[in-house]
């Protein structure tokens, strides 16, 4: 029997190319897009869901189960970035992201786990990032929303172990994706102490989103997560240096790790 699988944020980027990938692979599989109708030519299922509208969670995880009688995967993709001096960020803005990345996920595991202790089963994988690994300059309040889920992944992987259930990490570095259109960017302001520093990393992030690495390789990980019977807790996906740079913060001094990211990011200290 075919597994069911629902994917968040499955009308462009990472989440199409996996739910694609899967899709080839025989799985059936749902992904979700705030406005469906919208799409046309998709290469699998779209169904209606804003994972900052815990209705449309409910009814759309409902519909899936009576369509399918099933959910055996969730894979939580759906997510914004955010970029700013933490200093001339919008608090409400930080707000948001913190309601797409870290709260979003939280309901949509929230309404898949009754369905998975009735199947003694099921798999929930969050799309986490590299960058939830540190904290980076202008780009602070998204490191720390994919930093507080890694967390949250630990912490209710064991909660819900005893039921059958396995939830795991996979931390993407950067991807060509079009993530960047939908991040929300402080605006480099004139009169902002941060404006030349601002400037210059903004171009340097988008530099790394452009020529990043092509989504598949996620879709291949995530293949390669599912069919692994007890999933680790965490996982990385992307070229070495960016998965160096987790080692390297784990035995280096703190300051020294410190200096290594201001030269990359060419601030001066």
């Amino acid at each position: 029997m075919s597994k069911v699988v629902l994917i968040t944020g499955g009308s462009s980027g990472i989440g199409k190319s996996v739910g694609e990938f899967l899709t080839q692979k025989g799985f059936i599989v749902y992904g979700t897009s705030r406005n469906p109708a919208n799409i046309t030519n998709h290469p699998f299922r779209l169904i209606a869901l804003d994972v900052n509208n815990k209705e449309t969670i409910v009814k759309a995880v409902a519909e899936i189960i009576a369509a399918e009688g099933r959910i055996d995967i969730l894979i939580n993709n759906a997510g914004m970035g955010i970029t700013g001096a933490i200093e001339d960020t919008p608090t409400d803005e930080m707000r948001n992201v913190f309601e797409t990345n870290f709260f979003g996920v939280i309901e949509m595991m929230k309404a898949v786990l009754p369905q998975m202790r009735k199947q003694n089963s099921g798999l929930i994988i969050n799309v986490t990032s590299i960058a939830g690994y540190m904290g980076l300059p202008f780009r602070g309040i998204y490191s720390a929303t994919k930093g507080a889920l890694e967390i949250v992944t630990e912490a209710i992987r064991m909660e819900v172990k005893g039921f059958g259930i396995e939830v795991t990490n996979v931390a993407p570095g950067d991807f060509a994706t079009n993530i960047a259109s939908g991040r929300y960017h402080t605006p480099v302001f004139e009169n902002s102490p941060y404006k030349e520093n601002y400037q210059k990393n903004l171009d340097l992030m988008n530099v790394h989103v452009d020529s990043g690495s092509n989504p598949i390789q996620m879709a291949e990980a995530i293949f390669k997560i599912i069919n692994t019977p007890k999933p680790e807790i965490h996982y990385k996906v992307g070229d070495f240096m960016q998965k160096f740079s987790i080692a390297l913060k784990r035995i280096l001094p703190d300051k020294v790790y410190e200096k290594i990211l201001m030269k990359h990011f060419k601030l001066k200290s």
